[in-house]
């Protein structure tokens, strides 16, 4: 039977490097190179840092995604909303970074979304998915700071 989900992903990684140096990376949001699968990211709007900015990306695979900034503090945090591209009513995600220690970054990548009707198998292979995707993102994203 199909019917909506709703779920949760969060992944972190560890980044030996200075906090302003990874925000300077993460804060991009059109310089997306350590995204997984990413082809190229635009600018929707003339905003190009915080609140209201709009990026759409552009996948490999042909997917194309709309992401809305909608929460942001400097060198602490971002979060975003998608509004097209994927198979969900609603998406938020929130890419965080604390000091975990000397010279050392922790950034966490959290996400809460609800989906288009769809059975409980594809609900569960889209969580599995986007599980991946954070995972092998945020290891591009530690490579490319290390």
């Amino acid at each position: 039977m199909k019917k909506f989900h709703t779920g949760t992903v969060k992944k972190s990684v560890s980044i030996k490097a200075s906090k302003k140096k990874i925000w300077k990376k993460i804060s991009n949001i059109v310089g997306l190179s350590w995204l997984e699968g990413q082809k190229r990211t635009i600018y929707l709007s003339k905003k190009k840092r915080n609140v209201g900015t709009i990026r759409k990306i552009f996948f490999d695979n042909g997917d194309i995604v709309e992401e809305h900034i909608v929460g942001w503090k400097d060198n602490e945090y971002f979060s975003y909303i998608a509004v097209s591209g994927l198979p969900l009513r609603a998406y938020h995600a929130t890419i965080s970074m604390e000091q975990s220690g000397k010279n050392l970054v922790k950034i966490t990548w959290q996400s809460y979304f609800n989906s288009e009707k769809m059975t409980q198998k594809e609900f569960s292979d889209f969580v599995i998915f986007l599980t991946g995707f954070y995972q092998n993102s945020l290891k591009n994203l530690k490579i490319s700071l290390e």
